[in-house]
C-alpha cells in the first residue's frame, strides 16, 4: 500500500483543462512513457522482432521455468522505488504506463486472466503514488495489432485488430477488467484506451465504433477516471471524429484527446540539421498546431501522449554524436517552450532504455549490454529496428531494387499510396523486408546469448536494468527539469 496521502480528489477534464475534480484547480501533467516494460520493444530492450517472438525464443533456449524467471526479474528491476524517486526529483508528476494485452490474457486462452497478472502493475502504480506521481494506463498493444507497427507485438504490417470483431471484443473485455480494478484509485490520472490506432476505414468508422463500445463498457463500472483518446493514424488525425463529442454529448465531458507530436528534426532522417532557423521553428510549430487544430476549433482538451527526439551514440554514430545530440536537445527545448506557452500536458517518450532515447539508460558495462554488444551493433548496421534508425548504405542498397521494382511496375502512382500513407511505399518495404523479415531471422540469436545460464546468472542479466546500474541522459533531463517547475498535486 502507498505511504503517500491520497490526493484530495480525482483528476478530471473541464473544458480544455485537466483539473482537480473537487476544487477545479488546474494541473498540468508533465511526465514520460514507461515503455519497454509491460510492453517490451526491440529498440528499448535489445531483442529482435516483437516481444512474443523473443519470449518464445527464450523459452525454447532456457525452458519455460527459467525463461519466466528471467522475465519476472526483468520486470522487477526495470522500475523500482529508485526510479520513482529520481523521476520525482525532476519535478515530473505523471508516468504513462504502456501495457501489452498479452500480460493479462493469452491468445490461446482469451478472456482468461493470467495468474498474478496485476502484480507488477499494482507495484509500480503504488511506487509512483508514494512519490506523488500520477499514472496513466496506456493500452499500447491490442489483440491482432491496431496499427501494423512493431509495438503492436503482432509481427505483421497489417492491422488485423480492425478486421476481426473478436479481437475488439477481447479489447473491450480487458478494459472492463482494468476499470473495475482501478476505479477507486485516484492516483491513476486516467485510461489511454488505445495507443496509435491505424484504422484503414476512410471515415475512421471502425475506430469511432470501438471508442463508442469501450467508453460505454468502462463507464458502466468507472464513472470518474479521465479517458484519453488517440487520434487515428498514429494519434495524428481527428478529422473524421464525430461532431457530437462537443459538450460531452457522445462520450462525456471527462475526455482528453491525445496527439503524438514527434518532430521531424528529432531523427536521423531530418531534412537538414536543426539550427533553430525561423523556417525550421515555424515548420515545427505548424506541425504541432495542425495536429491539435480539430480539438482547438471545438474547445476540447488536448494531451500530448508521445513526443521527443532520439539520440546518437558514439559506438554506433561516431565522434560527431555529441554535436548531433546538442541539436536534438534544442529540438526538445523548443518543443517544451511551445507546450509551456499553451499550458499543454505531455508525456515524453521515453523513460528508460538501452541508450537510444531514454532519460535513463542501461550502462554498457552491465552484463546484459556487454554480452549483447556485437549483436546490437549488427542490428544497428542492418537497420532492423524500425524506430529512428537507418541501415548502412551497403545494406540499404540491397533493398533499393525491391523499391524500384514496385515503383516502376505499379502503373498508377496513386496505387503506391496504401494506408497508412505516411509510411509511403518505401516505408512499407522497410517494415516488411527489414524490420519483420530480416529481424525474424535474428530472434533466436538474441535468445542464444542466454544459453546455459543459471538462475543466478539470469538474475544478474536482468539486474542490468536496475536504476543503480543505469546512466542518466543529463542533457535531456536538465531540459525536462527546467520546463517542469514544481507543482502541487
Amino acid at each position: 500500500m502507498s505511504n503517500q496521502a491520497p490526493p484530495t480528489s480525482f483528476l478530471a477534464v473541464r473544458g480544455t483543462k485537466i483539473v482537480h475534480e473537487d476544487s477545479g484547480a488546474e494541473i498540468i501533467l508533465r511526465g514520460a512513457g514507461l515503455g519497454g516494460w509491460l510492453c517490451m520493444e526491440n529498440f528499448i530492450s535489445g531483442f529482435s522482432g516483437c516481444e512474443f517472438q523473443a519470449r518464445e525464443a527464450l523459452e525454447e533456449v532456457l525452458g519455460e521455468e527459467k525463461a519466466e524467471f528471467f522475465f519476472d526479474k526483468f520486470l522487477t528491476y526495470f522500475f523500482t522505488a529508485s526510479d520513482a524517486k529520481f523521476f520525482k526529483s525532476l519535478s515530473l508528476n505523471c508516468i504513462r504506463i504502456a501495457l501489452n494485452y498479452r500480460h493479462f490474457e493469452s491468445d490461446s486462452a482469451p478472456r482468461t486472466l493470467r495468474f498474478n497478472c496485476f502484480a507488477h502493475l499494482d507495484r509500480v502504480v503504488a511506487l509512483c503514488a508514494e512519490q506523488g506521481i500520477y499514472t496513466i494506463l496506456d493500452m499500447h498493444t491490442a489483440p491482432g495489432g491496431q496499427s501494423g507497427g512493431w509495438h503492436c507485438d503482432s509481427a505483421l504490417h497489417l492491422a488485423n485488430f480492425w478486421r476481426h470483431k473478436d479481437f475488439q471484443d477481447r479489447f473491450v473485455w480487458l478494459w472492463t477488467i482494468l476499470a473495475e480494478r482501478y476505479k477507486d484509485n485516484a492516483w491513476i490520472a486516467g485510461y489511454n484506451l488505445l495507443n496509435e490506432p491505424a484504422d484503414p476505414h476512410p471515415g475512421h468508422a471502425s475506430l469511432i465504433a470501438l471508442y463508442d463500445r469501450t467508453i460505454a463498457a468502462v463507464r458502466a463500472v468507472d464513472s470518474r477516471h479521465t479517458l484519453y483518446l488517440d487520434g487515428n493514424t498514429f494519434a495524428t488525425d481527428f478529422t473524421k471524429f464525430p461532431e457530437n463529442v462537443r459538450g460531452g454529448e457522445r462520450w462525456g465531458e471527462n475526455v482528453a484527446y491525445s496527439i503524438h507530436d514527434y518532430s521531424v528534426y528529432g531523427f536521423a532522417s531530418a531534412p537538414e540539421p536543426y539550427a533553430r532557423t525561423p523556417e525550421q521553428m515555424e515548420r515545427q510549430k505548424n506541425t504541432y498546431l495542425r495536429k491539435r487544430k480539430w480539438m482547438d476549433e471545438r474547445g476540447l482538451c488536448v494531451w500530448n501522449g508521445e513526443w521527443g527526439p532520439v539520440y546518437a551514440r558514439k559506438a554506433f554514430d561516431g565522434d560527431g554524436f555529441e554535436e548531433t545530440n546538442e541539436r536534438r536537445y534544442n529540438v526538445l527545448d523548443d518543443q517544451l517552450a511551445m507546450y509551456g506557452k499553451d499550458g499543454l500536458s505531455w508525456s515524453i517518450w521515453l523513460y528508460k532504455d538501452i541508450g537510444f532515447q531514454g532519460m535513463v539508460h542501461v550502462s554498457p558495462t552491465t552484463p546484459y549490454l556487454a554480452r549483447l554488444q556485437d549483436f546490437l551493433a549488427r542490428k544497428h548496421r542492418l537497420g532492423i529496428d524500425a524506430w529512428g534508425t537507418s541501415p548502412t548504405p551497403e545494406v540499404a542498397a540491397a533493398f533499393d531494387p525491391i523499391m524500384n521494382l514496385i515503383k516502376t511496375n505499379v502503373s498508377n502512382p496513386e496505387h503506391l499510396k496504401l494506408y497508412p500513407q505516411i509510411w509511403r511505399y518505401d516505408g512499407r518495404v522497410t517494415r516488411v523486408a527489414r524490420t519483420m523479415l530480416v529481424a525474424e531471422f535474428m530472434v533466436k540469436e538474441w535468445a542464444d546469448h542466454f544459453k546455459g545460464m543459471s538462475e543466478e546468472e539470469l538474475d544478474e542479466m536482468a539486474k542490468s536494468f536496475l536504476f543503480e546500474n543505469c546512466l542518466l541522459r543529463e542533457g535531456l533531463n536538465e531540459k525536462l527539469r527546467s520546463h517542469a517547475p514544481k507543482v502541487e498535486n
